[in-house]
């Protein structure tokens, strides 16, 4: 049986079987890449639900593992070398568990790194505009008089959504016939903007054809459908 007494968080979040993958976790778009990817590689793992609501993810047995106070983390017991090793940071991870279990990236050089340049354009772009028409359209941002912030970040949404149409106009996924990390990356956040946020008409998301098809399809696969609800609040 793994020992994870090294992590304090499993102190806090106990593990049921020590010998899974531990993900603490909540079902955002940040989230749910990971129990996507989860779903997708049969990999065993066990599920902590971390609330973030209750400022969970700032607790001292969480910051020890992500200093970040952000989630996803995961604990996997069986890391580099046979011993346990913690991993912040959801593009991380699913390099990490890409590599591990061989799947959803592909194997040569010119396609792993054009992968990983589409999942680096969502952590660097889509996630954080997108968060941000969230907070000026349905959150506390909308009591904002001043609707120049709002604007600014719908404009540079849709200007993301057209290079994802440009890539997606001739492509089943974003590697082309290949579901990748690409693809899980993108998911959450493109559902959410039209979903959670209710942006969908904001972006004019419906003239977005591709993307829309993309989403639909991606929307459709069990293992994606499982990892959205994964882990349940509580």
């Amino acid at each position: 049986m793994a020992d994870l007494s090294a992590f304090p968080i499993s102190a806090r979040w106990p593990a049921t079987h020590p010998d899974r993958l531990q993900l603490y976790s909540a079902p955002t778009p940040n989230g749910v890449k990971v129990s996507i990817m989860l779903e997708e590689t049969g990999l065993p793992y066990e599920p902590h639900y971390i609330d973030i609501g209750a400022n969970q993810s700032w607790t001292e047995p969480y910051l020890a593992l992500n200093p970040n106070g952000k989630i996803p983390s995961i604990v996997d017991p069986d890391g580099p070398g046979g011993k346990p090793f913690g991993l912040f940071e959801s593009g991380a991870i699913l390099l990490y568990l890409a590599e591990k279990t061989g799947k959803f990236l592909p194997a040569d050089a010119a396609g792993r790194y054009e992968t990983i340049q589409w999942v680096f354009f969502q952590m660097a772009a889509v996630g954080p505009m997108f968060g941000q028409v969230g907070f000026f359209h349905k959150f506390a941002g909308r009591e904002y008089e001043d609707k120049r912030p709002r604007d600014r970040y719908v404009a540079e949404s849709k200007r993301l959504l057209g290079v994802l149409e440009a890539r997606l106009a001739t492509r089943q996924w974003i590697m082309g016939d290949e579901y990748t990390i690409a693809d899980i990356s993108l998911l959450g956040w493109v559902r959410n903007l039209v979903g959670f946020y209710e942006a969908g008409e904001l972006v004019g998301f419906d003239s977005f054809k591709a993307v829309k098809a993309w989403l639909d399809r991606g929307l459709a696969r069990p293992a994606v459908q499982r990892g959205l609800e994964i882990p349940s609040r509580g």
